[in-house]
C-alpha cells in the first residue's frame, strides 16, 4: 500500500528530477541556456511536480495548448529540501487558525499542494502526489543555483501515449521513469504533512 501522502520520485545522492511543461517559446530556450532564460518570467509563481504522471496528466501527453514541451530537470536535493522546508500547504495544517495560515502563506517563498497521483492511464489514484509552487523568491534560487540539468521529455511522454494508444500498455509501462520514496527526516516529513 503506498502512503496517502508521499514524495515519490527520480533521485540520485546529489540531485532530483522534477517536471514541468511549457510552451516551445519558453522551453527551447531552457533547453540550450540549460536554465530558465526570458521569455520565462522570474516574477511569477512556478510549479514544478516530481511525478511523471501527474505531469502528463496535466500536460495531456505533452498535447496541450501552452504545455507541450515537458522538460526533466535535475535540481539539487539541497535546492529541492530548502523548499519544503520553507513552503506553505496550499491549505490549512490540522487544527490550524485559518488567519493563521493565511500569513503564513502570504509570507511563505514556497507552497505545496498534495493531489491525487494518477496511474498509467491517468486515472485518479487514492494516494496523493506533491506539487511544488516556487514564488519568485525560491525561483531565483531555482534558476541560478538549483538546477544542474534539463532535458527534453516530451519525445518520451509521445512514445508512451502512443503505445497506449495502440493497446501497448506493457510497452508503454517498461518506458516509465523509475520513481521511489523519497526519504523525509520525520520533522520535514511533519511540516510539509507527509504521511508518516
Amino acid at each position: 500500500m503506498t502512503p496517502p501522502r508521499q514524495i515519490r520520485a527520480r533521485y540520485d545522492a546529489d540531485t532530483i528530477t522534477v517536471y514541468q511543461a511549457y510552451d516551445p517559446a519558453i522551453a527551447e530556450p531552457a533547453l540550450a541556456a540549460q536554465t530558465f532564460v526570458p521569455p520565462f518570467k522570474r516574477a511569477r509563481m512556478t510549479w514544478v511536480k516530481p511525478s511523471f504522471l501527474w505531469m502528463m496528466y496535466r500536460s495531456g501527453w505533452a498535447a496541450k495548448p501552452g504545455q507541450t514541451r515537458v522538460l526533466a530537470l535535475s535540481i539539487t536535493r539541497a535546492g529541492f529540501e530548502w523548499a519544503l522546508t520553507h513552503a506553505c500547504g496550499s491549505t490549512p495544517a490540522p487544527g490550524e487558525i485559518h488567519d493563521t495560515w493565511q500569513t503564513r502563506l502570504a509570507n511563505a517563498p514556497v507552497r505545496i499542494q498534495w493531489d491525487p497521483e494518477r496511474d498509467l492511464h491517468l486515472n485518479r489514484l487514492e494516494h496523493r502526489s506533491i506539487q511544488i509552487g516556487l514564488a519568485p523568491e525560491a525561483v531565483d534560487h531555482y534558476v541560478t543555483t538549483w538546477i544542474t540539468k534539463i532535458e527534453d521529455a516530451t519525445l518520451l511522454a509521445h512514445q508512451i501515449a502512443t503505445h497506449l494508444n495502440t493497446g501497448d500498455t506493457e510497452a508503454a509501462r517498461a518506458l516509465l521513469p523509475e520513481e521511489r520514496p523519497y526519504p523525509l527526516d520525520e520533522l520535514l516529513a511533519r511540516h510539509i504533512n507527509a504521511s508518516a
